[in-house]
This record gives C-alpha cells, sequence and structure tokens, in this order.
C-alpha cells in the first residue's frame, strides 16, 4: 500500500505542478489581455473564456497523460488495456469500470480520481475569477 501511495502522490504532485505553471499563465495572460482598451469589449470577453477554457482542457488532457504514463510505468492495468482511456475514466471520476486495474496497484484508481477532482475545481475556481475580471473590465458587472 505504501508504494502504491508513493507512486500515486508522485503523479499527483507532478500533475500539480503542471496546473500550477498553466494556472499562472492563465492569469497572466488575462491580465495582460484584460488590459487593454478595446472597442467591443463582448469580443474580447468571449475571446478570454474561450482561450481559458481551451488551455485548461489542454492542461487536464496532459495531466491524464501523466497518470497514463504512471500506469505504464508500475504495470497497474491489465495487459492490452488503453492507458490513456483507462486514465480518463480514472481522472473524471466517470469509472466505467470496464477496465480495472491490477490488484497491487487498486489504490492508484482512487488516488487518480481524488488528483483529478480537486484539478477540476481548482480550473473552476480560476474560470469563474477569469469571467469576474473580464466582466468588470468590459463594465459588464457593476
Amino acid at each position: 500500500m505504501l508504494r502504491q501511495l508513493l507512486v500515486g502522490a508522485g503523479a499527483s504532485t507532478c500533475n500539480i505542478v503542471v496546473h500550477a505553471l498553466v494556472m499562472t499563465v492563465v492569469v497572466r495572460v488575462t491580465r495582460t489581455v484584460g488590459s487593454q482598451n478595446v472597442w467591443h469589449p463582448w469580443l474580447l470577453l468571449i475571446f478570454v473564456m474561450i482561450a481559458a477554457v481551451s488551455i485548461l482542457m489542454l492542461a487536464h488532457t496532459s495531466e491524464v497523460i501523466v497518470w497514463s504514463l504512471t500506469y505504464a510505468a508500475a504495470n497497474a492495468a491489465p495487459v492490452g488495456a488503453d492507458l490513456v482511456y483507462f486514465a480518463f475514466v480514472n481522472y473524471t471520476t466517470l469509472g466505467y469500470g470496464d477496465v480495472i486495474p491490477v490488484e497491487a496497484w487498486r489504490l492508484l484508481g482512487p488516488i487518480t480520481a481524488m488528483n483529478g477532482v480537486l484539478l477540476f475545481g481548482w480550473s473552476t475556481a480560476v474560470i469563474f475569477e477569469v469571467l469576474r475580471r473580464a466582466l468588470r473590465r468590459t463594465d459588464m458587472l457593476s
């Protein structure tokens, strides 16, 4: 069990670092773009939200890849399993159950799910803050 916790903590830490870097970029870019004077502030709002959400989706996808590489390194899934699919199912807490980890690595699925839930929550908070700031900047929010 300790080995599973250590491997899961390592993958989670790697994903937290990736997410922190992406969040920093998203916040800095939206601040920079938001400081520009624009003629059509609603276009700015649309652009900023599409860009922020798209970048965050790419970040989550890269974090799923980290988990799939972790599963591969640990031989945590049955032979022939699609590791990216397996990682997506765990990370998003979808939990189809059609692929289950080998018994020695059963804790990695719940650790992956916990990591995904926390990072999705973090992304939601940042998306909300970007929207709030963009609305304030465009005078759509009093």
